[in-house]
């Protein structure tokens, strides 16, 4: 638009053009460590480190269940139709959305929440993926009649 002036530089924030009125946000664009800064939402956990704390475990398990939902399947393997092609479907939207949100979350460049991903990713992997503890994510041969989501655990 013409005749209009661009905000002052302090007044712009790096989330989208908020008015920086009240106080002043910074980006990190490489690896820190500390407790201080936004994990996903802006002012989330702030300065509290039970909120860190609980940032972190989240990150953790959003990490283990993506692992589950890669490895388990809901519907019978010789299943098919429309029911079937739904539910993987929806099986697969929210293991992509989980994988989206915890990308989002190491992009706050935080070295807490980089750990806590890896870490969630390699215990989902050693638990549902890896076959140490039995083999998680598929029917037996003899499981014809058995509940399909019950073959994840």
């Amino acid at each position: 638009m013409t005749g209009m002036a661009p905000p002052p530089a302090d007044k712009i924030s790096p989330h989208f053009g908020h008015d920086m009125n009240k106080k002043k946000m910074m980006m990190h664009m490489t690896f820190f460590w500390g407790k201080d800064g936004s994990i996903l939402f802006t002012g989330w956990p702030g300065t509290s480190t039970g909120m860190y704390a609980l940032a972190l475990a989240l990150t953790f398990a959003l990490a283990v269940l993506m692992e589950f939902l890669s490895r388990c399947r809901l519907v019978r393997e010789d299943s098919s139709g429309a029911v079937v092609g739904l539910v993987r479907t929806a099986a697969h939207a929210v293991r992509v959305g989980l994988a989206y949100l915890i990308m989002l979350a190491l992009m706050s460049f935080n070295g807490g929440v980089f750990l806590a991903a890896v870490a969630g990713h390699a215990v989902g992997f050693l638990i549902f993926g890896s076959g140490v503890f039995g083999k998680f994510g598929s029917l037996p041969s003899n499981a014809k009649g058995s509940d399909p989501i019950s073959a994840c655990c």
